[in-house]
């Protein structure tokens, strides 16, 4: 992959934090002409709560143009998920083609939204992070219950899922997350393809 190596030395946020709290960020939104806020979170739940004025690029779209996105993005860009999570991944991304000078906000959009935030609400499904954990406790107990019930090797789902867990946290990344963000609910019919979302990042630079 060819590294944007121009955009280390024209990047004027190259020395804005890795990452920022609510109340910062409403200082920016006051103060800064050029940020650029990226909501990398699954399309409902965008359209259930997002910070007005964000761009919405999941983060399965951004890994897969990085580059693309990452030409686009403005000098002071701030990645958003549903806890930082998300937002941080989408930071490393864009670090390993050169664009170091993205931050990710703290708590996400619920820690902007709970400061006052300017954000649109809508209806939508649980956050992914929530769905994760209710899939994953529902496996493991499902799994201890067939294991005492119907045969004990089954019990061996449950570690799986714990090995799984635990490989997630060492890495800070999500299968299971990345799984679910493709199902149905989990998908908008306002979610952009990918050459909708560099448009509209082409029509705020």
């Amino acid at each position: 992959m060819t590294t944007l190596t121009s955009l280390n030395t024209t990047n004027s946020a190259d020395s804005a934090p890795r990452s920022i709290d609510a109340s910062t960020l409403k200082a920016w939104e006051d103060n800064h002409d050029d940020l650029m806020i990226i909501d990398v979170r699954s399309g409902a739940e965008f359209d259930s709560l997002h910070i007005k004025g964000s761009y919405h690029v999941p983060l399965p779209m951004l890994s897969e143009h990085t580059e693309e996105f990452a030409a686009k993005m403005g000098t002071r860009v701030v990645l958003v998920c549903q806890s930082g999570n998300r937002a941080e991944q989408a930071r490393k991304h864009l670090d390993s083609v050169g664009l170091a000078g993205a931050s990710v906000l703290t708590g996400g959009v619920p820690a902007y939204a709970a400061a006052d935030g300017n954000v649109v609400r809508g209806r939508g499904p649980w956050a992914l992070e929530r769905q994760v954990r209710m899939t994953a406790g529902s496996l493991v107990l499902a799994s201890i219950v067939a294991a005492k019930f119907v045969s004990p090797k089954l019990g061996l789902v449950a570690g799986g899922i714990g090995a799984g867990l635990t490989f997630s946290a060492a890495t800070n990344s999500c299968a299971m997350g990345q799984v679910l963000s493709r199902m149905p609910w989990n998908r908008s019919a306002n979610e952009p393809t990918a050459h909708q979302a560099l448009q509209n990042l082409d029509a705020r630079a």
